[in-house]
């Protein structure tokens, strides 16, 4: 089936899942567990309908009742879907290698889509099921930094899913699958880059990610001062010597004006030669939002770590990051950034992204974006990488 029509085939399957008398009501995915790059996913569709007829099926499908208008608080009342496409376009400017024996065809303008369906359930008013689908093309040289979705065969794929719920007055847990085990973990940054390099402010380890099945909890202290705990393992072998495990903590406190983060994650790396040896990262974040109007927010973070399955003399390894943004720059926001291209290993040289970015809403559904960026590349007579790059998105 060609794309357009999966496309169009999709909603329409999704609207099934909804009662007639449902209620929907505003969902942001990327606020509980960031499943997809879709960055802009905000509006949730409704499923509002004031005809008589009647369905004895919940939304999302949760249980039967003897009739729609006699919920007894036992099942949830409503579903809702949020959905996103970003259309992409640019170019990547890197060294010519006519040495290579192949094409070299990174000056060339290249394209790409992704989209994203959120669909979000609640059972009693306090938990949330979450679902995130996704489907795209858009891994080509020259829109890579945006860090778009690509799937086999541009098909509907799942890409993660989610239960969250409260124990008692300050605890939150997670648990799911496809999820990482920092899923709950708050990092102390307001740096909203569009680039998939600097979107971690520095964190790129101690975030530790892993993608399988997951468990975590987060405490809320009040006052803006939280905890939480992960974890992340392989399906088949959850916690045991065979799989491959990923774990960490991390502590915030995050108010109005300035916000720091201290995180901790290690991962199993896998390497039979080291017996299944862990890395490990420890991670600083800040952020500091001035009251006057003019100024840029200040984000910066620092991250130490060490790779267990490299020899002592080139193990250890570091990242920094630092990012200004102006909230209002004409109509949209400005930021400028620069932060670890990768590791930085003991006794190697730092290579850096250098970025600058702008974010334009044309309405409450359409946003462009736009990126310029700078990689430093560390071989000896060797030109660094340039892009420039061109997102819109749509979220409805």
């Amino acid at each position: 089936m060609k794309l357009f029509r999966r496309l169009l085939v999709a909603p329409a399957a999704l609207g099934l899942m909804a009662p007639l008398s449902a209620n929907a009501t505003e969902v942001n995915l990327n606020e509980i567990s960031n499943y997809s790059d879709i960055e802009s996913i905000e509006l949730a569709n409704s499923f509002d309908d004031n005809s008589s007829n009647q369905s004895l099926l919940l939304a999302g499908g949760e249980g039967l009742v003897d009739s729609s208008d006699s919920f007894d608080g036992s099942f949830s009342e409503t579903t809702t879907a949020s959905f996103g496409v970003n259309f992409y376009a640019g170019v990547e400017k890197d060294d010519d290698n006519p040495n290579a024996g192949v094409n070299d065809d990174d000056d060339n303008l290249t394209t790409g889509y992704d989209f994203s369906i959120g669909l979000n359930t609640s059972f009693t008013g306090e938990d949330s099921l979450d679902v995130a689908i996704i489907a795209g093309d858009a891994d080509q040289t020259g829109i890579g930094e945006f860090g778009g979705d690509t799937t086999t065969n541009e098909a509907l794929t799942m890409d993660g899913i989610a239960y969250t719920f409260p124990l008692g007055d300050n605890i939150t847990v997670m648990v799911g699958d496809g999820q990482d085990a920092s899923s709950l973990f708050t990092t102390a940054c307001v740096y909203g880059t569009p680039s998939d390099t600097l979107d971690d402010c520095g964190v790129k380890n101690a975030n530790v990610e892993n993608g399988g099945v997951m468990a975590g909890a987060a405490y809320d202290f009040g006052n803006g001062l939280t905890a939480a705990v992960g974890y992340a393992g392989s399906e088949a072998d959850v916690a045991n010597e065979e799989g491959k495990d990923a774990y960490g903590f991390n502590v915030a406190y995050t108010g109005d004006s300035y916000g720091v983060a201290f995180t901790y994650g290690a991962l199993e790396d896998g390497v039979a030669r080291d017996n299944m040896g862990t890395d490990f990262a420890y991670a600083l974040t800040a952020y500091w939002t001035p009251e006057s109007d003019g100024l840029p927010s200040v984000s910066v973070g620092y991250e130490y770590g060490e790779d267990d399955s490299e020899v002592a003399a080139s193990d250890e390894y570091t990242n920094v990051f630092a990012g200004l943004q102006w909230s209002e720059v004409g109509p949209g926001s400005f930021g400028v950034g620069i932060g670890s291209k990768t590791n930085t290993v003991e006794d190697t040289d730092a290579q850096y992204q250098t970025e600058a970015f702008y974010e334009y809403p044309v309405n409450d559904g359409m946003t462009i974006t736009g990126l310029v960026y700078v990689k430093d590349v560390s071989t000896a007579g060797t030109d660094d990488t340039t892009g420039v790059m061109v997102k819109t998105s749509f979220s409805f």
